[in-house]
């Protein structure tokens, strides 16, 4: 029948249109965040960027900045939006550092919601957050009770994935003990990150093997550079020290390959569990609130319920039977707005 030929109809096709992907990158300053972004994606987002000077930084409040960067790799067109959080953890009292970085998650879930429940839904942006890059101190002892604080209400909402910063200052010791602390404290305090898929069956060994490095070397420990060094008669990214240099594409050194390949491989899957399952949660809540907002009139007086206002039992059983009417009609619209949005869904996902 030639239907063997559909998924190369279907990725044909999804090559044409291009993909979109949200990162997040949170943390405060000095932990490599810009250059780290810049090394991954071999671009420069962040050239005109001016940091202030330490007296202004403690009464900084935290900001939303969303860069977009187009990138084409062999004829596949990718649409990224990397959200920073300048001044995050910067000032001396950050208790409203949490409220921006997560209206600014909501607000692109409200987004999504009101374009997919509009009239033109064939040409949706997504500009849903996929993934969170949650980047720590190397020179902490784990997570700070503000990570944790900020932690337990971004993790239910965005992919986050833990990453230790500036990991070269760190010996591999240092480093070993300090991913097993974070560990530790995300179990301790039920925090739940990305979780990786398993490889399916037919995968080859390689890929599992790989899977494996990687799920084992959660939170990532990394490093950044911008300039290039000269190592044994060839260039690598890196920083040098009067001691060495440390290579950012070294396995050896720190784990930027596997937080790459973990970016490339498990791409779809982040946008596929922000779809299916975070934003799911969002906008099963979004309707149940607008399930209770619409019906309050269906609550009826007690006064008029007691009898007291009049009118006999004739009156009340009129009313009774409207305000059944209009329950009814309720759950009857929004039954409609949940099969329009499942049959979107189920068309998209065709």
């Amino acid at each position: 029948m030639g239907f063997a030929n559909l998924p190369n109809q279907v990725h044909r096709k999804s090559v044409k249109k291009g993909f979109e992907f949200t990162l997040m990158v949170v943390g405060e300053s000095g932990l490599g965040k810009s250059t780290l972004i810049n090394s991954l994606f071999l671009t420069d987002l962040y050239k005109d960027r001016q940091l202030p000077p330490a007296s202004e930084r403690i009464r900084r409040t935290v900001q939303m900045e969303a860069k977009l960067v187009e990138m084409e790799e062999r004829g596949v067109r990718l649409r990224l939006t990397v959200v920073d959080t300048p001044g995050f953890g910067d000032a001396l009292d950050s208790t409203g550092n949490f409220q921006t970085i997560l209206n600014y998650v909501d607000t692109q879930f409200e987004k999504y919601l009101h374009d997919e429940s509009g009239l033109n839904r064939r040409h949706i942006t997504d500009s849903r957050v996929h993934c969170c890059f949650y980047f720590l101190s190397p020179f902490g002892h784990g997570l700070r009770p503000l990570d944790v604080q900020l932690l337990l209400l971004l993790a239910p909402k965005v992919n986050v994935v833990p990453i230790i910063g500036k990991a070269d200052a760190l010996t591999a010791k240092e480093r070993t003990r300090l991913k097993a602390k974070v560990i530790q404290e995300l179990e301790k305090h039920s925090i739940r990150t990305y979780q990786m898929p398993e490889a399916e069956p037919d995968e080859d060994e390689a890929f599992k093997q790989q899977l494996r490095v990687m799920k084992a070397s959660v939170p990532f420990a990394v490093i950044g550079a911008g300039d290039t060094v000269e190592l044994r008669g060839r260039k690598a990214h890196g920083r040098s020290y009067p001691w060495g240099i440390a290579e950012v594409e070294n396995q050896q050194h720190n784990d930027f390959l596997l937080l790459r390949a973990m970016l490339v491989t498990h791409m779809q899957d982040l946008q596929e569990v922000t779809h299916d399952s975070l934003y799911e949660s969002f906008r099963s809540e979004r309707l149940q609130q607008a399930a209770r907002q619409s019906s309050p009139t269906l609550a009826l007086p007690l006064a008029l319920l007691a009898g007291k206002e009049g009118g006999g039992d004739a009156d009340r059983e009129k009313m009774l039977q409207e305000k059944e009417a209009e329950l009814k009609r309720m759950q009857s619209v929004l039954a409609e707005m949940q099969r329009q949005m499942d049959r979107h869904k189920q068309s998209g996902h065709a």
